[in-house]
């Protein structure tokens, strides 16, 4: 019975939040209640749920600063100059954009901590996306893929869990997996390429006028792509060939996308007024540029070396930005004011995931689904344990933590396989291939925080990812088959 419900409760939860019947934070307050009282948890429940909240509230108190952290470095314009040198850099062409959040977001979940990760590629990314119209969605999926891929590195997590569960050297299980490794950031990257590709088809539908470019047009000057003009440039920028005198964006979109992609476009900042990235908006700081620059340079260097907890860097350097750059009362209060619905919205979703999480735990409902899978596999399937355990590592490692998985299921995988000659070295090598999966769940605070700073639905953010990642996963798994990394026993 435990089973049943613990896997009909997932089946609801995530076909209420992908159709949008429920909002994530109803889905995981609601959907847990209901079957756990089914499960015979009675007046208990709340017991489980406030013991699983407690170990939630330092990631809230995480997510909660590091959000009025970067809203108001985005505010005060700290990294508007960074959002004109990308564009210079990849152009205004959607496919390169979404190559290069991939390429970024890679590189920097080479710290190994996923909302480090996120919180940077979203600082230097979303503003790109939000000035070329692109969707914010594509920015959660590309990233998400990302990191989730790297996420087998031995200071990731997953990978040192699964040695330390079987009791083995992890470099025995990360380097054999070096290969997959490469596979699967192949597949991320040729995702973010074809991702691109869509968002410049679909930008291009809506606005083709932007597209018409004179064979004899000359490469636009930076002061032309800034919003200025320059002597030795003629004509008015996008509006040469579209009908806006004096550059102006045209009314079918304001997101200059050429052809021509190595042809720079004139996106006049009239496009982002009104907007987080108004060029105009009355919170820009620039004479406190560099003083913004430092203090984000330091709160980098603190998070990465790990020497603080997490949560209380991002409160100090929340609390020295807003005295600084908002020195009087009221104004710091408006600043807090204005990035509420933000906050409220990642840390609600946080607290309410403890609901899903204690009830999954104190039922008895994870341990019961493990063991059930365990049983169900036949005896002539033994010696593809290793296989059958990438496989299983895909959904599991979504629907619970990987504590619970690696010290809890992954132990039992391997005792059984062991009967058929797979090694244990196998067995975690294959354990960690469905980590890209793992990353998108909502009990992974790291996703939470993405889709928060982003401002996108977790559900839109689910259809567009899960299907890839399990692509990604499977990739990985059937690489580390060929090489030899997973065997059969």
């Amino acid at each position: 019975m435990l089973v049943i419900l613990g896997f009909a409760m997932i089946a609801v939860f995530m076909v209420l939040i992908m159709t949008k019947k429920l909002t994530p934070v109803l889905a995981l307050i609601i959907v847990p209640t209901v079957f756990g009282l089914f499960a015979g948890a009675g007046l208990g429940i709340g017991d489980m749920v406030m013991d699983s909240m407690k170990s939630m509230t330092s990631t809230a108190a995480l997510l909660m600063f590091a959000i009025i952290y970067f809203g108001l470095m985005i505010d005060v314009g700290l990294f508007d100059p960074l959002v004109k040198f990308i564009l210079r850099k990849l152009g205004n062409d959607p496919a390169k954009v979404v190559l290069g959040t991939a390429i970024l977001a890679a590189a920097v979940s080479l710290d190994g901590d996923g909302s480090t990760t996120f919180i940077l590629t979203t600082a230097a990314m979303l503003p790109v996306y939000l000035r070329l119209k692109m969707s914010p969605v594509v920015l959660t999926c590309v990233a998400g893929l990302a990191n989730g891929t790297m996420n087998i590195l031995p200071w990731g997590g997953p990978t040192a869990r699964a040695a330390t569960a079987l009791k083995i050297d992890v470099n025995d299980v990360f380097v054999p997996m070096v290969p997959s490794l490469v596979a699967g950031l192949v597949v991320v990257f040729a995702f973010a390429w074809l991702l691109g590709l869509q968002e410049r088809n679909r930008l291009r539908a809506a606005a083709p006028e932007i597209w018409e470019t004179p064979s004899s047009a000359e490469p636009f000057t930076a002061g032309e792509f800034d919003g200025g003009t320059s002597a030795g440039a003629s004509g008015t920028g996008a509006g040469r060939k579209g009908g806006n005198p004096g550059g102006a964006a045209p009314a079918g979109g304001s997101v200059a996308v050429l052809e021509r992609t190595e042809t720079l476009v004139d996106v006049h900042d009239s496009a982002m007024a009104d907007t987080a990235l108004d060029p105009n908006r009355s919170t820009l700081r620039p004479k406190l540029f560099w003083f913004n620059l430092a203090l984000t340079v330091a709160v980098m260097v603190v998070l990465v070396a790990n020497v603080i907890p997490l949560p209380f860097v991002f409160m100090v350097g929340a609390a020295v930005a807003l005295l600084v750059n908002f020195p009087k009362v009221k104004d710091q209060g408006t600043q807090l004011l204005a990035h509420a619905p933000s906050i409220v919205a990642v840390v609600s979703m946080v607290m309410a995931a403890a609901v899903l999480t204690g009830v999954l735990k104190g039922t008895g409902m994870v341990e019961a689904m493990s063991a059930w899978l365990v049983q169900i596999i036949p005896s002539s399937m033994g010696p593809f344990m290793a296989v059958i355990t990438g496989v299983l590592s895909i959904p599991m490692t979504f629907f619970m933590s990987n504590d619970a998985f690696y010290f809890g299921v992954l132990p039992v995988l391997s005792e059984t396989a062991a009967h058929y000659g797979v090694s244990a070295a196998d067995m975690a090598r294959a354990s960690i291939t469905g980590q890209p999966f793992h990353l998108q769940s909502p009990l992974v605070p790291a996703i939470l925080l993405l889709v928060s700073l982003a401002k996108v639905d977790l559900g839109d953010h689910h259809k567009k990812v899960l299907w890839r990642t399990a692509v990604i996963s499977l990739v990985m798994l059937g690489v580390g088959m060929l090489t030899g990394a997973i065997g059969i026993g």
